[in-house]
């Protein structure tokens, strides 16, 4: 489960980035509208498969509140979902 846990965390991430630079394309001077359709897409089921995969993971490794908490609340901000990863490494969360 944890390593379902850490490749959800980077494909979250992954995607939040293409969907960052699909934003940049579709205002930007080109005005390409793709980027955000298919990033969209794909970020909208990598966060839904996050949220799953994180409250399996906390509840089966009886994380503490905050744990909860900080990691259903890093898939909101941009590309936090893997720091928050590393954090959870170096605490023992995810041994």
């Amino acid at each position: 489960m944890i390593n379902a846990f850490i490749w959800a965390a980077r494909l979250e991430a992954l995607t939040w980035a293409g969907l960052l630079l699909g934003m940049g394309f579709k205002y930007g001077p080109p005005a390409v509208d793709i980027g955000v359709w298919v990033f969209g897409r794909l970020h909208g089921a990598a966060f839904l498969i996050y949220v799953l995969v994180t409250l399996a993971v906390a509840a089966s490794q009886r994380w503490p509140w905050w744990a909860w908490l900080l990691s259903l609340f890093a898939a909101v901000p941009p590309l936090v979902t893997v720091p928050l990863e590393f954090l959870l490494r170096r605490r023992g969360l995810l041994a």
